[in-house]
């Protein structure tokens, strides 16, 4: 397993604690969202695809499932050992990194599904994690993510009485799990998830920070790291609360 560079940032707990990432995806298990990343790979031809901020590796190997050349990149251990050991999880190349410090790769497509690309917070690693994935691809090649829109406010439902529940999780017993906003600073998003395992009556917290970034916002940013922005779609599964970016990383043989 590679392990190139310095992180530019810390994952959260959930992602480093391996009790905790160990039941990461029983406790959300709805993986349909992913669905629309799944034919925009196929919508673009994608036959190597660069998954960044890969988790525990559910996306990657959807992928590679379908015979397409996946590199999982995340900065959390415990998340890319739980990925590797899963059925199939051979056929992904997994990097415990970020996306500023990989190898050459020259990909057809990069990806940051979910919250990842919301999570980098820092305006100069958010520049580092796109210029990152500009390298990553070949000339021609398209960077897709999402981001919720701002104006939604989708954090005035986070909290415990709309997320509370109980799952049953084999090998761990039943777990609690919530989460609570702790903080709202201007684009920042504070919150945290509490975890009560049942079985032995371990309490673990995760904390993380979303950055909402406004829709223009994230134009300029891409056009600052050397993308075009070919479209912005609406995120199926979450229609009118999301923006999913498809940008391209232009190829000077087209113009020659």
């Amino acid at each position: 397993m590679e392990h190139p560079g310095t992180f530019l940032r810390m994952a959260d707990e959930i992602f480093v604690n391996p009790r905790l990432a160990a039941v990461y995806d029983p406790l959300d298990p709805d993986h349909r969202d992913l669905d629309p990343y799944i034919r925009l790979a196929e919508e673009l031809g994608a036959r190597r695809v660069l998954d960044i901020g890969c988790g525990t590796g559910v996306f990657a190997l959807l992928l590679a499932e379908r015979g397409i050349e996946v590199v999982g990149a995340d900065p959390a251990q415990a998340s890319v050992d739980v990925a590797r050991a899963k059925p199939g999880g051979d056929q992904v190349r997994w990097i415990c990194g970020d996306a500023a410090a990989l190898p050459p790769l020259q990909v057809d497509l990069a990806t940051m599904t979910a919250n990842v690309a919301q999570e980098i917070v820092d305006q100069d690693d958010w520049q580092a994690t796109l210029r990152g994935a500009y390298t990553a691809l070949r000339p021609g090649g398209h960077l897709v993510f999402e981001t919720r829109d701002p104006a939604r406010r989708a954090w005035e439902a986070w909290n415990r009485e709309r997320s509370y529940r109980v799952t049953e999780i084999p090998g761990a017993g039943p777990v609690e799990n919530w989460v609570d906003v702790t903080e709202v600073a201007g684009p920042l998003v504070s919150f945290r998830w509490t975890y009560v395992f049942a079985a032995d009556g371990e309490v673990l917290t995760s904390d993380s920070t979303l950055r909402f970034r406004q829709r223009q916002e994230v134009e300029v940013d891409l056009g600052t790291a050397g993308f075009v922005v070919r479209e912005v779609r609406d995120a199926p599964d979450r229609p009118g609360r999301e923006f999913v970016f498809i940008a391209r990383r232009p190829d000077p043989a087209e113009h020659r």
